[in-house]
């Protein structure tokens, strides 16, 4: 066994110096890293067996040759500028929490897609407070991450996030003909709560595209109500592009309008190597021992890195990760798939503009905004499944399976993405007419009642309902190191928990309301997001040039959503302890409030709470068919006990872990106390739910 080590210590020393000596060794890679600072993290604190952590923050810079297979599914690879040695450089910032010592580390990489340059996984898996250069105790949370020796890294992906609150950041390569500049028609839809005399047509902490012209008669602006209103023109002396990326209208824009700005644009970043950017980062890290220069890796432990990677992407970040297996963009230079698994929470059924000319990488459909984002396309699922408008059989993972590289995929979403994400489509055919399953290799798991954004939102904002206080974080951590597990021994994860046509618990938007309980003045949904086929012009599917803006909007995808219980509380997923044992209904829908303009317009990740009365002579006067706090619990005690049943159910069919239980069930303790007290106006109760 010694004499084993012996022999891969040289090998691994051998293959540094190859590094140095060839640098052309690997065709997509990182070239060079470059360490800005490497300090203690949170001050050196000893998290247990992994002792303390250190940060590292600093860039990688990235040497990618267009011709290599691996590359050509980018678009405009063959027009990025390149260097003596033929290849694009550029480079991206990266962070790094690791153990101080490697060897009391668990083996394992966690890479956090950040969501438009904010790191996403600290604040879902350890309850961390929001920071994008997590430094000191507080930015560690409860540790979770940290206490079992995870590795950390999160690097910068997509070119147009803006400066500022340490958003990381990466400057992609122009495209250019000939040494000529390239235009092409962008547009940019433009929604506002309140009246507003300017107004951003980039959103989401993003840049967007330069236009070509300062003129702005080349560009036109429109106003309608709904998606498929015909488009009103308006006219030229009545606004202006007053910045980089803002348009000010005489008169203000009104709340809930779609306005719609097309513009000719100039210098279209290669955005698509913003996923080889990821692909390389993680491949860096996991595989090669030091850059061309002889920096060593810091993740290597004499000579080995990573003996796991789990990919981990929340939202946009979830969306990016699709979207990459589907491009098979996770299989670096080498043919070596750079993660082993990928956790994807609330993405839907979307993947993004992601991989094309003038890509707004911010961009996704929703109910009624961005009906023309480049977002949910076919193919959706994971098994093949034929578009019958198209007579196209596909399926995301097609591309994986012919380079024999198909990680193990993990979904998680809530209620809110079968609303306005179209997570169905992952598990039904495009007509909503079959359920299609899923592929061995991935495994759906619904939270039903929560929503998309986990937060306590203590007031309406500008929705009719409360939003939705459900805390699903400790169903992530669970998964998580079930996903690990997975990856790592090959132990199954829990079974799928999703709605489906069969069960009876997934249906149409009617159906939905029919079964749902009669509340009063709660208005309810009429309709989810129905995405679109899209017409970009006849270059855009198979050079991923668009022509053509806006786009022509298609035939709809047929979306489905959860169907409800007699207290509006979704079924065919997993129940936390505040759905099973619940204080009220919670749903991932919420509607736009009348002042706030389209009042038929679902908030795009937000849900609803909707508390039950106290007693029964309450409901009876608010004719609430619910039944009442009094009447399902006879008091705290009894209430605590079911839901602390519920929870220890849940931790047996491995949904969430044991530590977890007491946190949640002092406060359900605390949501009780409220719901059953003197309940302050409007929202603010909820802030007792912390």
């Amino acid at each position: 066994m010694l004499g084993h080590l012996k022999t891969v210590k040289i090998l691994a020393k051998f293959i540094v110096c190859l590094a140095v000596v060839w640098p052309t060794f690997a065709n997509a890679r990182v070239d060079r890293l470059e360490i800005l600072s490497r300090t203690p993290f949170a001050d050196g604190f000893e998290f247990g067996p992994a002792g303390a952590y250190e940060r590292i923050k600093g860039r990688l810079h990235f040497a990618i040759d267009p011709a290599d297979p691996a590359n050509t599914p980018i678009v405009d690879i063959h027009l990025a500028p390149v260097d003596l040695r033929g290849l694009i450089t550029f480079s991206a910032e990266f962070i790094l929490l690791k153990p101080a010592d490697p060897s009391l580390g668990n083996g394992r990489l966690l890479y956090d897609v950040n969501n438009r340059g904010s790191l996403t996984a600290l604040g879902s898996l350890n309850n961390a407070r929001w920071s994008n250069d997590p430094t000191d105790l507080a930015d560690a949370g409860n540790g979770f991450l940290m206490f079992l020796g995870y590795s950390y890294l999160s690097s910068a992906w997509n070119w147009d996030v803006t400066t500022g609150d340490d958003r990381l950041q990466i400057d992609l390569p122009i495209a250019r003909e000939n040494s000529t500049t390239i235009t092409g028609p962008v547009a940019a839809e433009i929604t506002v709560d309140e009246v507003t005399d300017a107004a951003p047509f980039a959103w989401g902490f993003s840049r967007g595209y330069e236009p070509a012209s300062a003129d702005h008669t080349l560009a036109t602006l429109t106003r309608r109500l709904n998606p498929d209103d015909p488009r009103q023109v308006i006219p030229h002396d009545q606004w202006r592009i007053s910045g980089p990326t803002e348009v000010t209208l005489d008169g203000g824009f009104q709340p809930g309008l779609l306005y719609e700005l097309v513009y000719p644009a100039k210098d279209p970043r290669v955005v698509g190597l913003g996923l080889a950017a990821i692909r390389d980062a993680i491949s860096f890290f996991r595989f090669d021992g030091a850059d061309d220069g002889g920096q060593a890796n810091p993740m290597m432990v004499d000579g080995v890195g990573p003996q796991a990677v789990i990919a981990y992407g929340i939202s946009q970040s979830g969306r990016l990760l699709q979207h990459m297996v589907m491009e098979a963009l996770h299989v670096d230079a080498a043919g070596r798939m750079v993660f082993d698994a990928a956790m994807i929470h609330v993405a839907g059924g979307g993947k993004g503009s992601f991989n094309h000319r003038f890509a707004p990488t911010t961009r996704h459909q929703s109910q009624r905004e961005d009906q023309g984002a480049v977002a949910d396309f076919f193919p959706f699922a994971t098994v093949p499944v034929t578009d019958p408008v198209t007579g196209e059989t596909a399926s995301i993972l097609d591309r994986a399976r012919a380079a024999g590289a198909v990680p193990n995929l993990v979904y998680t979403m809530t209620s809110t993405e079968y609303w306005t994400r179209s997570a169905s489509l992952l598990h039904t055919d495009v007509i909503a007419a079959n359920d299609v399953g899923l592929d061995p290799k991935a495994r759906l798991y619904f939270i039903a009642g929560a929503q998309h954004n986990n937060g306590f939102g203590l007031d309406r904002g500008i929705f009719e309902n409360c939003r939705n206080p459900l805390d699903h974080r400790p169903i992530l951590r669970a998964l998580f190191l079930a996903t690990d597990r997975w990856a790592t021994t090959g132990a199954e994860p829990p079974p799928s928990q999703y709605p489906t046509l069969a069960a009876g618990t997934l249906g149409t938007v009617a159906q939905y309301t029919a079964a749902f309980p009669t509340l009063g003045d709660v208005r309810l949904p009429q309709g989810n997001l129905q995405p679109r086929r899209l017409d970009l012009g006849p270059r855009f599917t198979a050079q991923g040039i668009v022509d053509l803006q806006p786009a022509v909007l298609g035939d709809a995808y047929g979306t489905l959503v959860p169907m409800v219980d007699a207290d509006g509380l979704d079924l065919g997923g997993i129940r936390l302890p505040g759905v099973a044992v619940p204080l009220g209904t919670y749903t991932g829908w919420n509607l736009r409030h009348r002042d706030y303009g389209a009042p038929n317009g679902l908030g795009r990740w937000a849900g609803s709470f909707i508390p039950f009365s106290t007693t029964a002579a309450e409901r009876a006067d608010l004719g609430d068919p619910r039944r009442s706090l009094a009447e399902r619990y006879s008091n705290r005690s009894e209430f605590l006990s079911q839901t602390k049943l519920a929870a220890d159910t849940l931790a047996a069919d491995g949904f969430i872990l044991t530590p977890d239980i007491p946190d949640m069930v002092a406060k359900a303790g605390r949501a009780y106390d409220v719901l059953v007290g003197p309940r302050a106006t409007g929202c603010t109760f909820l802030e007792g739910f912390g």
